[in-house]
């Protein structure tokens, strides 16, 4: 296996410090703003103009991460649900505007689903939990969909608490849409795996497989979502490279640090294991 050659999550405020190291080989970037509620309630047309400046020469691979905060993608609250479904449509503007093709989402399957799905089963013509799960889904995030099929951008959806990976993928599946694909976090992974019966990580890379368009590179301890530089924490690196590089496709693949700081770190550690450069 060669070294694959990996980028960074980053906030605008960290562009100038990794801004040469992005260019020299235009790596993948994912820029992170976008999450944050003040943003996309203000001037986020400003934070763009901004980030457009710092890149200027940058041409790699370009995906933004998406509102998450208390906006929960199965929302069914009639006066809520419409809020949800335009802060996603705003996001999608913004990665637009940015000429980013991506924007990272996050599940919407917790571990209560996993445990309670089986005991809600479809009863006569009544859809499931399951699936009514994934029709809520639809009512929500079926704007931003639109939008992003327009736009030319692709929402990937990230594991959170997710235990069964193949839920994440048929809820993805359902939409037949292009513009909607996976995104896997390693750290959320690890954590699931260890505390709540999930496969270990490269068995959610594998079952996601064409479908995976972006990774969350962060090491962890199996307890909490760290976001430490991998070989701190005990994420089994190799089998993860490995299951990535056996895909059809190349996923943008970035490294979400808690600490833009550890970013060097990481690529040091990454680089001696002959995993990434």
């Amino acid at each position: 296996m060669q070294p694959l050659k990996i980028g960074a999550a980053l906030m605008v405020a960290d562009l100038p410090t990794y801004r040469d190291w992005l260019i020299a080989d235009q790596r993948d970037l994912e820029v992170q703003d976008f999450l944050l509620p003040e943003v996309l309630l203000g001037d986020w047309q400003g934070r763009v103009a901004e980030a457009k400046r710092l890149l200027d020469g940058f041409e790699g691979r370009l995906g933004i991460h998406g509102p998450f905060y208390d906006l929960a993608l199965d929302t069914a609250d009639p006066e809520i649900a419409p809020i949800v479904a335009r802060r996603f449509v705003t996001g999608v503007e913004a990665a637009a505007a940015l000429g980013a093709t991506q924007m990272v989402i996050h599940s919407p399957y917790t571990t209560w689903d996993w445990f309670n799905f089986g005991n809600n089963p479809r009863e006569g013509n009544s859809p499931s939990a399951a699936e009514r799960k994934i029709e809520k889904v639809h009512a929500t995030l079926g704007g931003a969909v639109a939008r992003a099929e327009a736009e030319g951008v692709t929402l990937v959806i990230e594991n959170i608490e997710d235990i069964e990976p193949g839920f994440r993928r048929d809820l993805a599946a359902s939409f037949a849409s292009d513009a909607v694909r996976l995104s896997i976090d390693t750290g959320h992974a690890h954590y699931a795996h260890h505390a709540t019966g999930a496969p270990p990580v490269d068995y959610f890379v594998v079952d996601a497989g064409a479908m995976l368009s972006h990774v969350h590179l962060q090491d962890a301890d199996g307890f909490a979502d760290r976001h430490w530089p991998p070989g701190r924490g005990t994420v089994n690196w190799h089998a993860v490279f490995r299951a990535i590089d056996a895909l059809p496709q190349r996923p943008h693949l970035v490294l979400e640090m808690r600490h833009a700081a550890d970013i060097p770190a990481a690529m040091a550690w990454l680089e001696r294991e002959g995993l990434a450069c």
